[in-house]
């Protein structure tokens, strides 16, 4: 009985599979194929020198200098903080474990925005730690440190979040065998634990890249939208919309369209290759 209803549930009729498939069709291209292609038709709306122009302006230049920045201070620090918190949750048994799992879900449920005030409040000139850090001149809101904190703290799930399940599925067989054998522990991480979670953690990377290269919310607030100084990629488009200079806006932001771009088809590869590695390994 349960055999054939399943049976009836794979084997639809072929106008029910057709109507499916372009509803998703239709959805995925009035949200996701339209808007691109209108990112770069306004583009390219007054020619090729036009959008060189407006990437090649000063302050278009220092947004992506700083994006590119604040990105290689936090994706790293989330690499190290992901594989670290993955391997403890995932390994070992601890006080504290789920009030840790939970303080890493913790962004997904805080917006940006309000991530940003509670920098501001806490390293504010007036706040208590920001009349000390003014005395020793040490600027952290409206300046890039502020930018590197905001950016970490909505990035730093991305990473931790896809190795922790990949860690607790692996189990800890291996590493216990390398510890009998007499390998310590930097020598299990990167003999043993590592190579093992190689797809996953780059995946992690790729989707905390993508984040902290677009993170709007938390940076905005932390940022002072100085021009030239603490803008990024998506502070400075939203100025030049905020100007009227639509063409610019648009350029710039198909910076950001390319990204996820190519951060889909590096998606897709990964999975693919962690797909014939696990096809490899079963089969073996």
């Amino acid at each position: 009985m349960f055999f054939s209803a399943s049976r009836r549930i794979t084997t639809e009729p072929a106008w029910v599979k057709t109507l499916l498939f372009l509803i998703a069709a239709l959805f995925l291209t009035v949200l996701v194929a339209l808007p691109v292609a209108a990112v770069f038709a306004e583009a390219f709306s007054q020619g090729f020198l036009a959008f060189k122009n407006a990437l090649l302006h000063p302050h278009a230049l220092a947004a992506i200098k700083l994006t590119l920045l604040v990105a290689a201070i936090a994706v790293p620090c989330n690499v190290v903080f992901g594989i670290a918190a993955s391997w403890a949750i995932a390994k070992f048994d601890f006080v504290g474990k789920r009030l840790l799992i939970t303080f890493i879900d913790l962004p997904f449920s805080v917006s940006p925005v309000i991530s940003g005030i509670i920098y501001v409040l806490l390293f504010g000139a007036h706040s208590v730690l920001g009349k000390w850090l003014i005395a020793n001149d040490i600027q952290i809101i409206f300046a890039v440190p502020g930018l590197v904190i905001a950016t970490i703290f909505v990035t730093f799930p991305f990473v931790a979040r896809e190795l922790i399940p990949l860690m607790e599925e692996q189990g800890t067989e291996e590493e216990e065998a390398a510890v009998m054998l007499g390998a310590g522990g930097l020598r299990t991480f990167f003999s043993i634990t590592l190579p093992n979670i190689k797809w996953g953690l780059l995946y992690g990377v790729l989707l905390c890249n993508a984040r902290a290269m677009g993170e709007f919310g938390a940076v905005s607030v932390v940022s002072g939208h100085i021009k030239g100084q603490t803008n990024t990629i998506p502070l400075h488009v939203e100025i030049l919309y905020n100007e009227y200079n639509f063409m610019a806006a648009f350029a710039v932001a198909s910076i950001l369209t390319i990204l996820a771009l190519v951060t889909l088809l590096l998606k897709c590869a990964v999975e693919y290759k962690f797909a014939d590695e696990m096809k490899a390994t079963h089969g073996h």
